[in-house]
């Protein structure tokens, strides 16, 4: 591989370069480059090179990850679980949600980390039904449920987990729903074997909703692939025919939202190995009870 160092602009280096070698044929990730760039790609690159989009072979190949970026993940995962573990205690009543958030952030960089992997998500009370709430200015309550969802990129690569909690004694119905996502969680994770679809890991946790009467408070997909981005291939959702291959990392995310109540999800990172899966973010789920 040769390196070569570039002052000036990087697609137009790119297209020069294509130029210089006489290339006819260049492929570019459509996906993301922008009209703009592309632009500037083409002028810089002449017209005799013809410029070939490449869908989403780039994604494809980033499905499988390598023992190094495995070991990546795993480190990642770990910070994220031990950041986890000493928010914990400042889960109360009358602490912020934004202020828990930036605590997050805190202790990510602290231990090493880059950068949280996306914007750590603290949704108290009737915000919980909300899958993808930003941590407001909101107090946490007595009585109620939160969801915690946080992840961090360490040695560029991204970890993901989320952790429900409930504020004091929780009444049947909390219980009855929590267990049922515990379980459709489980049996997400256990469909995480390589040759299975996609799609029928996602049926595999809504299955399990659905013998609780909980499926249609289910919202979104199963999970989705991670690695250098937080949301990678595959995407573990309805209907989706790809076929898992070892290496690949994925989350098991099911959940439930019943809005003007709160929700609850359980979210971990799994590798796909070749004896099965391999939960990077082993954070005990038994205790989600802060009396």
């Amino acid at each position: 591989m040769e390196v070569i160092e570039e002052k000036g602009r990087l697609v137009d280096a790119a297209g020069k370069l294509a130029r210089k070698k006489k290339q006819k044929t260049a492929g570019y990730e459509d996906s993301n480059l922008t009209c703009q760039q592309f632009d500037s790609l083409k002028m810089s690159s002449g017209p005799r090179v013809r410029w070939k989009p490449l869908g989403e072979m780039i994604e494809e190949l980033r499905a499988v990850k390598g023992p190094e970026e495995i070991e990546a993940i795993r480190k990642a995962c770990q910070l994220t679980c031990e950041v986890l573990e000493e928010v914990v205690p400042f889960l109360r009543p009358g602490a912020r949600e934004s202020d828990l958030a930036a605590e997050v952030e805190y202790r990510v960089r602290l231990k090493g980390g880059d950068r949280t992997a996306f914007d750590t998500i603290v949704a108290s009370g009737p915000r919980a039904a909300l899958p993808h709430a930003h941590a407001s200015e909101k107090a946490l309550n007595r009585s109620e449920l939160v969801i915690f969802d946080l992840g961090a990129i360490l040695a560029a690569y991204a970890s993901d987990m989320t952790r429900t909690f409930y504020l004091g004694e929780p009444p049947r119905l909390v219980r009855r729903i929590y267990e049922a996502v515990r379980e459709a969680q489980a049996q997400a994770v256990e469909a995480l074997r390589a040759g299975a679809r996609a799609g029928d890991v996602d049926a595999a946790a809504r299955n399990a909703l659905a013998r609780r009467g909980l499926a249609k408070y289910f919202t979104h997909s199963t999970g989705h692939g991670v690695g250098l981005e937080i949301h990678e291939r595959p995407r573990l959702g309805k209907g989706e025919k790809t076929r898992l291959a070892v290496g690949s990392v994925v989350t098991a995310e099911p959940g439930v939202y019943m809005e003007g109540f709160g929700g609850v999800r359980v979210e971990d990172t799994v590798l796909i190995g070749p004896e099965g899966p391999e939960i990077l973010t082993p954070a005990p789920k038994d205790r989600w009870v802060l009396a």
